[in-house]
């Protein structure tokens, strides 16, 4: 039930990209004026993330997940009325981005750690890939529907997707396994609950990042995971299908090409779990982002040449490394903050993740905007991520800092 909520939680985020086009057609909007959207929404997405954490602990995952949900049907149900770029905001930006964060990957890492003592690594790969499996599913899907029936049918199919996992989730998913009976997976016996941190969710979260700030880790953790963001769901998730029309290529081939991201993505986010039970985490992160950044400066001349099937090169490379950054970045927040409050730290780090993309969605648009291409936007996101790999393998080794105490 968590990989079918994450999967739907990925498609719900794959919309704009499909839709950017389309909304400039009609309402004249810029490709800087729906970025902002996209901003808002990523923001959202990433601050959310840690109050999500903390609500899951005092509200327990099945209750959040369904309210974060019907969050989402009201944000994508309500974008076919409108006509201002106001309420695209608050459509796209204030309503989806709350969603979709409070289903972010700290429901996964909150799932695992749970649910799994050993394998932790890879059922975090097996449950991120699940966002690959919703691009997959949702963006050609949504591409069709915007060919041929118009922007609208998109946004309704994408909220009548979110209210149907809403009975699901209700009905299956449970918040830990002593709900039904059974011990965490590896388990050699009772596990007990953490005890409930003091004072509202709000105020764990926010006394976990204040403790977290005088951590050298955190913030080369969280400062890595900004350019993951920001090359990812901020630059390519957002712009490849706009950058592709540019160049001439239809935006259902664009689409499907980004789809083809999330099955190589699946492979690599899996892959990277398995790794990441053996091998240590600082490095995978070093060779993925060194990777990632080589493959986005190539990626200009690969959008200039012709004919365009040689982006099945970028695809392939740029796919099998799409997120498989998440499962070492769970495993260093949970060896080095420990396991109760790892998860609430790995969702200010992944805060810092969207933070990345929002601005990586605006800047690149705004690029866009003023100088007619987004060259320059690839090159920089390349150059961050070579800058993110050095920053990764400076971690140090994991050691767990002092306990954050209540005011």
């Amino acid at each position: 039930m968590a990989f079918v909520a994450l999967v739907g939680a990925a498609g719900f985020r794959s919309t704009p990209g499909v839709l950017m086009v389309p909304l400039q057609d009609e309402f004249g909007w810029s490709r800087a004026t729906t970025s902002l959207a996209v901003s808002v929404n990523l923001v959202l997405y990433g601050l959310t993330a840690p109050f999500a954490a903390a609500l899951m602990d005092r509200f327990g995952v099945r209750r959040v997940t369904a309210a974060a949900l019907l969050l989402i049907a009201a944000g994508s149900g309500l974008t076919v009325g409108m006509s201002a770029s106001w309420q695209l905001v608050a459509c796209w930006g204030v309503l989806i981005g709350l969603g979709t964060g409070s289903m972010a990957m700290v429901f996964a890492a909150t799932v695992t750690g749970r649910w799994f003592v050993r394998h932790r690594g890879l059922v975090i790969g097996v449950l991120t890939a699940g966002g690959s499996t919703g691009q997959l599913v949702f963006l050609p899907v949504l591409a069709v529907l915007v060919r041929d029936h118009g922007w609208r049918w998109a946004s309704l199919a994408t909220a009548g997707a979110a209210l149907a996992v809403v009975p699901l989730v209700v009905l299956v998913l449970r918040d830990r396994p002593a709900d039904v009976g059974l011990l965490p997976y590896g388990a050699t016996g009772p596990v007990p609950e953490p005890p409930r941190a003091p004072g509202g969710p709000a105020g764990t979260a926010l006394r976990t990042l204040r403790g977290s700030l005088r951590s050298r880790a955190f913030w080369l953790l969280a400062g890595s995971f900004f350019v993951c963001g920001a090359t990812t769901n901020g630059l390519v998730g957002t712009h490849f299908i706009p950058a592709a029309h540019d160049h001439g290529m239809p935006e259902t081939t664009a689409a499907n090409l980004l789809a083809l991201v999330g099955i190589f993505d699946i492979v690599g986010t899996v892959a990277s779990g398995w790794l990441t039970d053996r091998v240590d985490a600082r490095v995978l992160l070093g060779w993925y982002y060194a990777l990632r950044g080589l493959s986005l400066l190539v990626l200009p001349v690969l959008f200039a040449s012709t004919p365009h099937p040689s982006m099945l090169l970028f695809i392939v490379f740029y796919g099998l490394d799409w997120v498989a950054t998440v499962p070492p970045t769970i495993a260093l927040a949970r060896s080095v903050f420990g396991a109760e409050r790892g998860t609430i730290v790995f969702g200010w780090v992944f805060a810092a993740h969207q933070l990345g993309a929002a601005v990586a969605a605006a800047v690149a648009g705004a690029l866009r905007t003023r100088l007619g291409s987004y060259t320059l936007a690839w090159w920089g996101a390349g150059a961050l991520c070579l800058v993110a790999a050095v920053m990764a393998v400076s971690i140090g080794r994991p050691r767990t800092v002092p306990a954050i105490v209540a005011d």
